[in-house]
């Protein structure tokens, strides 16, 4: 019988065949929980609160220290090589050069010149907290950065002090480091100059196009008055300006353009109203102060600045900014062809005069030169390109880029008339080959032009102005969609410049050849119905296959021939315009043969030395639907 010494024994010694028991601590063992929750394991105890806390703060006192860092590392430079600016060079296809630009136009004024109005409107326009803040805005950075990442935009948030470093100490290249130094520096410029001495600076370093640097040139260049003259309005617009000094200027601005600076132009008033700088009466009354005609800048007389205008906006377009281009050292070669060019010239100048030979009917006369009025009220343009890349061989903007700053190669203000039927008969084709013939309609003629490039802002709204050509375009824009056309129906983007280089920098420039805008086989049909069979006069003299459309516009405003060959496509037009005024009258001879006579006069000499091509197949296996299973295309 056991005594009670054995049953304490045997109460406190471990069977051997029972599992050890947790001799640990409640807290300690395995699987218990701390304070009700259970243990954080493998990753998850990096990630609590109080770590996440302190990871922040260390994330914090890093930056903290880097920024110190760099900020007691990165001094103030001297001023940067604005001073030094180079010039551009422009060459044509063959390496001659074509024109040297890049002289700074730009006069110094001290603050109290400058109205404290305008003053103020570009306080509004760029940076509102100026007088506030250290020289930069966090929160603007921090804005910059999201619509910028949601695809608004590189909208950097910069203030005016950033701006003033920019142009003045550093370059424009888009660069993390040269961010970090404008940040440094504006700090240090911040603390160092007067808001006063800061806003003078911004102002005189600015670039507001029109080859003017600085607010004085700008008011000269935009109002023909000096600085010290400047309204409230006229200040805004300039204040507006500075964002996109090219696509802002009116005398070249498209329609929707001037919407936006417009647009612009009211919210910088509306900002001087809210910052009680304008009293809400006088901005109740304020017009939009509309600039006066520019005057170009010397040296590129005749059709070099229209060419250089071409070459800038290309690659503006392209990424490079104003202010990369205007500090100049590029070399810019043009795909332009010096003996093209020679000839389109010759062409469109015998054709503004009434003078262009027609072999076709006349046997080798020449038409009765018309009257220097008619002349004078007379505009051309004209683009000619390659169409198998796109490439612009000639261009002709203009009797003379001095006398008339507005390129007529490029504008897009002339309705297109009778030149924008086969885009209608294209839009028609492309929905029966791609849907079946029920497909097609008024929205899928605005699909088709704006697939093929051109733009629908105006001239769509109804069946009537469609079937009219209603809608404005350009030479430019034109030959482009005549050369999708020859080109198996993929969007050709005409492009002027072949190359960019400044020192190791080569600028990026856009795929002249895009994406499919029409099936191949609606592209073929189109060309089909638009190529000639040699019984008409305007292409009797080229001697090879050729297709064209052409006519005067409804309002008489506008005279069109757009054809090609297989190895080039060229868009010719006639312009009714006022010379003094600058507006849009009708054509004193309104004659779409003259017209076709000027492509055919043109064509035949620049492929004189050419040999005759035809017209390829662009169809897989030659398969190529008949016009007649089409059915009618609305001609």
């Amino acid at each position: 019988m056991a005594g009670p010494l054995t049953a304490l024994r045997e109460r406190f010694t471990p069977n051997s065949e029972q599992a050890p028991r947790d001799t640990r601590p409640p807290g300690r063992r395995r699987g218990a929980k701390r304070h009700g929750k259970p243990r954080r394991t493998g990753i998850r105890r990096f990630f609590t609160w109080r770590k996440l806390i302190a990871y922040a703060a260390c994330l914090c006192a890093l930056l903290i220290g880097a920024f110190t860092v760099l900020y007691y590392s990165i001094d103030v430079p001297k001023a940067n090589a604005q001073a030094k600016a180079q010039s551009n060079v422009y060459k044509y296809s063959d390496g001659t050069i074509l024109a040297r630009t890049g002289e700074i136009n730009r006069e110094m004024v001290t603050l109290d010149r400058i109205p404290t109005g305008v003053q103020h409107a570009f306080v509004a326009a760029e940076n509102k907290s100026f007088y506030k803040d250290r020289g930069v805005d966090p929160m603007g950075i921090l804005r910059g950065l999201v619509n910028t990442v949601a695809g608004k935009g590189t909208q950097g948030g910069s203030t005016i002090t950033q701006q003033y470093v920019k142009n003045y100490y550093l370059s424009q290249e888009q660069t993390a480091s040269r961010k970090i130094k404008e940040l440094v520096i504006s700090l240090k410029v911040d603390q160092r100059n007067s808001k006063e001495d800061i806003l003078a600076g911004y102002l005189n370093t600015s670039y507001f196009g029109r080859v003017a640097y600085g607010i004085q040139a700008a008011a000269r260049a935009y109002y023909d008055k000096d600085v010290d003259d400047l309204t409230v309005e006229q200040g805004a617009y300039l204040a507006a300006l500075v964002q996109a000094p090219s696509q802002y200027d009116w005398a070249v601005a498209s329609p929707k353009a001037k919407r936006l600076v417009t647009r612009r132009w009211n919210y910088v008033l509306d900002n001087m109203v809210d910052m009680h700088w304008l009293d809400p009466a006088q901005r109740k009354h304020m017009r939009f102060p509309v600039p006066v005609a520019p005057e170009p800048a010397p040296g590129l007389d005749g059709q070099a600045g229209y060419l250089v205008d071409a070459a800038r906006n290309e690659l503006i377009a392209s990424g490079v900014s104003e202010q990369e281009l205007a500090a100049g050292g590029w070399t810019i070669t043009l795909n332009v062809d010096p003996a093209k060019q020679r000839a389109l010239e010759k062409t469109m100048r015998q054709g503004l005069d009434g003078t262009v030979k027609r072999k076709a009917r006349a046997h080798g006369s020449t038409e009765k030169k018309q009257s220097r009025a008619d002349a004078a009220a007379t505009q051309g343009g004209a683009v000619s390109l390659d169409p198998k890349n796109g490439r612009i061989l000639a261009l002709y903007g203009g009797r003379d880029y001095t006398r008339h700053y507005l390129s007529n190669a490029t504008r897009g203000d002339y309705q297109v008339g009778a030149a924008f039927q086969p885009v209608t008969d294209a839009a028609a084709m492309d929905a029966k080959v791609r849907n079946g013939p029920d497909a097609g309609g008024l929205p899928e003629v605005k699909r088709t032009a704006r697939a093929l490039g051109m733009d629908t802002d105006g001239g769509f709204g109804t069946r009537q102005s469609v079937e009219l050509g209603l809608m404005g375009s350009s030479p430019l824009k034109m030959a482009g969609v005549y050369a999708s056309f020859a080109h198996q129906g993929k969007r050709i983007a005409p492009g002027i410049v072949k190359s960019a280089r400044r020192g190791d920098e080569t600028a990026g420039l856009p795929k002249a050849v895009g994406d499919q805008a029409i099936a191949p086989a609606a592209a073929e049909l189109v060309a089909r119905n638009l190529i000639m069979d040699g019984s008409k006069d305007a292409v009797r003299t080229v001697r090879r296959p050729s297709a064209g459309q052409g006519g005067v516009s409804d309002d008489k405003r506008a005279a069109w021939y757009v054809g090609y060959t297989p190895d080039l496509v060229t868009a010719v037009a006639l312009f009714g315009e006022d010379a003094e005024k600058r507006k849009q009258i009708p054509l004193r001879n309104p004659s779409a043969q003259r017209v076709a006579d000027m492509w055919s006069d043109y064509t035949e000499q620049a492929l004189h030395n050419v040999p005759p091509a035809w017209f390829d197949s662009g169809s897989e296996g030659g398969a190529v639907p008949n016009p007649a299973q089409i059915g009618p295309t609305g001609r």
